[in-house]
């Protein structure tokens, strides 16, 4: 049996988990609403305020998709009570965010500023110029959308300016040095 497969998903008050017959999970909760297909392998039963992912056969596939199925379920049911967030850093002289409307406008070096539309499901704040914190119940779309906003200017290891996460640590580089006569 998968380790994390078998462990079952506690439902906590307040939450509701449905599964139809194509494994269409869905978890209502007091943040939002979640739904997502799983594979057609796999078996899920709800019982007793838990979950439980049980697998037809030991197949490599069926192993692997055991446990992914059990931690998708378990990402939902953390996402509709207490949410995710990603929090990011901007550094570097005269880079900031601003929050305009649904947009989130950043300067980050460049000739013009980047304009990046707020994801549906996701909200985005910006709390000082140099900080973003991304939150949402999806724990997949914030992390992408937290990533898309990092890739407009990634941190660079001369100088360390960029957008990075908060716990990310940038390894820095030494600059060049000069010839020696």
């Amino acid at each position: 049996m998968s380790r994390i497969g078998r462990l079952p998903v506690a439902v906590v008050s307040g939450v509701t988990v449905t599964v139809d017959d194509n494994n269409l999970v869905t978890v209502k909760g007091p943040k939002g609403t979640i739904s997502r297909q799983m594979n057609k392998a796999m078996d899920i039963k709800v019982a007793d305020n838990q979950v439980h992912v049980s697998r037809p056969d030991d197949e490599k596939k069926n192993k692997a998709l055991h446990g992914l199925t059990r931690a998708l379920i378990n990402n939902m049911v953390t996402g509709v009570t207490n949410g995710y967030q990603k929090n990011l850093e901007i550094v570097g002289i005269g880079y900031k965010a601003q929050k305009q409307g649904k947009k989130l406008i950043l300067n980050v070096g460049y000739s013009h500023p980047v304009e990046i539309e707020e994801v549906e499901g996701i909200t985005l704040e910006v709390p000082a110029a140099a900080q973003i914190v991304v939150k949402g119940v999806d724990k997949e779309l914030v992390g992408q959308v937290a990533a898309r906003i990092r890739d407009v200017r990634k941190p660079e290891p001369y100088g360390g300016k960029g957008i990075k996460y908060s716990d990310e640590v940038v390894r820095r580089k030494e600059g060049k040095t000069g010839k020696k006569k």
